[in-house]
């Protein structure tokens, strides 16, 4: 049995014993939702397809609205596992295991998770509207600094005055085609006449962007020092990138949604409710920058991350780096996310908000 498999069942096991006792019930013969299909019974207990589907959000095997179609190899999976969740589940009632002060206390603290995810998507179901999108859309349309892409091919040589060389010919009329084929050691753009395809200029290497940065379409830029030798590169064509659409972008708009929403819910509670902390004050630490006064507490929104700024796509369109790059490229920064999201750092999916 996996890592992964034996926390979800030990979840699973745990949210099932708190909430439903493990005990088959008249409604459990009626779809939990429209159009729902049943796909098992266990002792008398009907798993419907929809369980399967949120095991399968539940472990990460698919993405919240995904579709799981109950003929796949990986339906049968994840059923599979639902079913060894309910057969231990029993087992577990059987042994009276769910007596236990210390297991009420699992099974209370398993069940509040399943209350605070069902709260999270009610708000969040209400939030994530297409009018919220596009609004958020348009503010990350307007705050954003375009890159450019641009198209280049390259002649790499061993040392610097081959490449100087290669220049000279270049400006005496020679083929820059030609003599890539000829003269290139870059293996990966030689025979295709040094093309290197199109790349997001803020995805460059710093000698490259910045032998580049003025360069414009058939200009001939070099030599420059790579990682590969000497390139004398030449750009074919130079314009300015398109923004990513609302669909390819709507992910993490989602997740920004999402945290805007549960740190606003979050934040409401806590201050409605009577919280007394029992533990003592931490300990000074010598030369530590004192907290913010406005900084909210540590756990005030559990298992909420803020969302990162939204990504660009053409560096990951752009396929494997040119020869010119260096082994590990920056990645591409992205344009600034709207001005109103928090500080960026990694995030959690949207259906993940509490796990």
């Amino acid at each position: 049995m996996t890592t992964r498999k034996a926390r979800a069942l030990a979840a699973a096991a745990a949210v099932c014993l708190a909430v439903a006792a493990c005990q088959p019930k008249p409604s459990d013969r009626r779809p939990p939702q429209p159009g729902d299909q049943a796909v098992a019974t266990v002792n008398g207990q009907t798993i419907w397809a929809s369980d399967v589907k949120r095991e399968a959000v539940a472990e990460g095997v698919i993405a919240q609205g995904d579709p799981l179609d109950a003929s796949s190899d990986l339906f049968r999976q994840v059923l599979d596992e639902v079913i060894d969740t309910k057969v231990l589940a029993a087992e577990a009632l059987s042994r009276h295991l769910d007596a236990d002060p210390l297991a009420q206390r699992r099974l209370a603290a398993a069940r509040e998770r399943a209350l605070e995810d069902l709260v999270v998507e009610s708000v969040v179901a209400k939030a994530v509207t297409p009018q919220a999108e596009n609004a958020l859309y348009q503010e990350f349309l307007k705050n954003r600094t375009p890159a450019e892409d641009i198209h280049l091919r390259q002649i790499v040589v061993a040392d610097e005055p081959d490449a100087e060389a290669v220049r000279k010919q270049l400006a005496a009329g020679a083929s820059f085609e030609a003599l890539a084929m000829e003269r290139s050691i870059d293996a990966a753009s030689r025979f295709k006449g040094g093309d290197i395809g199109e790349l997001a200029t803020d995805t460059l290497p710093p000698p490259l962007a910045d032998a580049l940065r003025t360069a414009k379409a058939g200009d001939v830029v070099g030599p420059v020092k790579v990682d590969a030798g000497w390139a004398v590169l030449r750009v074919d064509d130079r314009h300015p990138e398109p923004p990513p659409s609302l669909d390819q972008v709507r992910p993490q708009l989602i997740r920004f949604i999402t945290y805007d929403q549960i740190k606003d819910l979050v934040m409401t509670l806590r201050s409605r409710a009577k919280i007394q902390s029992l533990l003592p004050p931490p300990p000074d630490v010598p030369g530590a920058p004192p907290e913010p006064a406005s900084a909210p507490p540590a756990a005030a929104v559990p298992g909420v991350m803020a969302v990162p700024t939204v990504p660009t796509t053409n560096a990951a369109a752009a396929g494997p780096a040119p020869a010119v790059a260096s082994p590990s490229p920056p990645p591409a920064a992205g344009p600034p996310a709207p001005a109103t999201a928090p500080t960026p750092s990694p995030a959690t999916p949207a259906n993940a908000v509490t796990r």
